[in-house]
């Protein structure tokens, strides 16, 4: 049986991996948005122009603090299905993390050609992140009630 903090790992890992898809194609594919959210957190660090760093923030962030707050605090969102509870707690995340980026960036981190853009860009990219986080939680809960029925009938789960 995996608590409630594991499955929240587990479905931050995953959440993570697809932002950093996105990221990732955003930043050398593209770049349609500039700065890209791991330049933001490497300025906001103090660490300008190490995007590697803001990477690895970006990575730990989502991963290890947002997947198991998410994991902690999933069961009390207002809201019935997974994903809108993800949707819910991304977009609460994210307006936590722009009250950052405005009090602790430096003043030019959405100057010039960046601006709303930047900002809309930042906003889907977390609403994925909470799709993400909210589908794979809630199907690794599922699996578990699964199990615990199966057991509870006498069988044996196949995994």
């Amino acid at each position: 049986m995996m608590s409630r903090v594991k499955k929240g790992l587990v479905a931050g890992l995953a959440a993570t991996v697809v932002v950093f898809v996105l990221e990732g194609i955003n930043q050398f594919a593209g770049p349609w948005f500039t700065p890209s959210f791991p330049a933001i957190v490497a300025s906001m660090i103090g660490m300008d122009g190490n995007v590697a760093v803001g990477w690895i923030a970006h990575f730990l962030m989502g991963t290890v603090v947002l997947g198991p707050l998410f994991g902690i605090l999933c069961p009390r969102l207002p809201t019935d299905t997974q994903a809108t509870k993800g949707i819910a707690f991304s977009v609460g995340a994210f307006v936590i993390m722009m009250t950052g980026v405005f009090l602790f960036g430096g003043p030019s981190t959405f100057a010039g050609d960046a601006g709303f853009g930047v900002v809309a860009w930042l906003l889907i990219t977390n609403v994925v992140f909470g799709i993400v986080l909210g589908l794979v939680y809630g199907e690794l809960v599922t699996r578990e009630k699964k199990a615990a029925k199966l057991m509870s009938a006498g069988g044996i789960p196949a995994h």
